[in-house]
């Protein structure tokens, strides 16, 4: 009997002018994860992709591991069954496991309807967005947030002419600057973190910020700057902040830069309704700072392996 043989998807790097094409299929899309955001998908590691019959599909490393993030595209069972499909033909061509991440909970509901009893799910609230309403960060109202504004309000006392500024070209050398002692300061003192790759991310997002797309907010005093932040659109109605940096030893200023770039989000995109400020990585410190700011909602993920293949991970 003659089987088809096994075909490899042609993937390649991602490109700066993909942002068009891909951005028009991500945001017809709701709910997505921050990791399907362009920028994070430009900014950081060896992320590739194909388009297939108006999907895009990704391979990219995870963990030191080769996955396979959903694909982006038009949401009907049609289209996605025939790249998930494709996925796992290249899974097997390759000789490698087909790992399907960043799966929702609507994503994993139709590759559970697809592939019944194929694939074995697995989830990490560490890798669960945590999604705000920008008016509860921009305003930090009721009694909820009363710490959160008592921090701000002492960081205005202690630097009464600090102010919020967007980040343009004539800013850039001197968050520049900030950013890589704030890098230096974290490299001393744990060498073999991931801080060394977030820098170099953070560097490219600087380095094209124009055409990522990318807003950026600063809280400067004079040439003193105290904290930044970089963010872009994910969808229709939710921004993506992809780097917060302050100085720890300030007080408040963190609640500054988080505060203002929410106003200065909503008062720009007045149609943005939720900022997404990404995983706390199972960093407790990260999650119980993430929870202080009660979210409106999360994004909850899971990744899915073929069940012939076993488990290991």
């Amino acid at each position: 009997m003659n089987t088809k043989p096994l075909q490899k998807i042609e993937f390649r790097r991602i490109a700066l002018s993909d942002k068009e094409a891909y951005e028009k299929l991500l945001f017809a899309e709701e709910g997505r994860g921050c990791e399907f955001s362009f920028a994070n998908l430009y900014l950081w590691g060896r992320q590739n992709f194909a388009e297939l019959d108006g999907q895009m599909v990704f391979f990219s490393q995870f963990d030191r591991r080769s996955v396979y993030p959903y694909p982006v595209g038009e949401n009907t069972p049609e289209k996605k069954k025939a790249a998930l499909d494709a996925i796992i033909d290249d899974a097997h061509a390759r000789g490698i496991s087909c790992r399907i991440t960043g799966l929702s909970a609507a994503s994993r509901a139709l590759l559970e309807e697809l592939y019944p009893e194929k694939f074995l799910f697995h989830c990490d609230e560490g890798s669960f967005d945590y999604v705000y309403a920008i008016d509860d960060l921009a305003d930090l109202a009721g009694k909820k947030y009363h710490a959160k504004r008592n921090h701000l309000n002492r960081f205005r006392e202690a630097f009464p002419n600090a102010v919020a500024r967007p980040l343009t070209e004539e800013l850039t050398p001197f968050v520049r600057n900030f950013v890589k002692e704030w890098y230096e300061i974290r490299l001393s003192e744990n060498p073999n973190s991931d801080f060394r790759m977030e820098q170099t991310a953070i560097e490219r997002a600087l380095r094209d910020r124009e055409t990522l797309g990318l807003e950026g907010l600063t809280i400067m005093d004079g040439e003193r700057v105290f904290a930044v932040t970089l963010g872009s659109r994910l969808s229709s109605d939710t921004f993506d902040v992809h780097f917060e940096k302050a100085l720890s030893d300030v007080q408040g200023a963190y609640a500054a830069v988080n505060c203002e770039f929410a106003r200065y989000l909503r008062e720009k995109y007045p149609d943005v309704k939720y900022l997404d400020r990404e995983e706390d990585m199972g960093l407790e410190g990260l999650r119980k700072a993430k929870k202080s700011y009660y979210p409106h909602h999360m994004v909850e993920k899971c990744w899915a392996h073929l069940r012939e293949e076993g488990y290991e991970y």
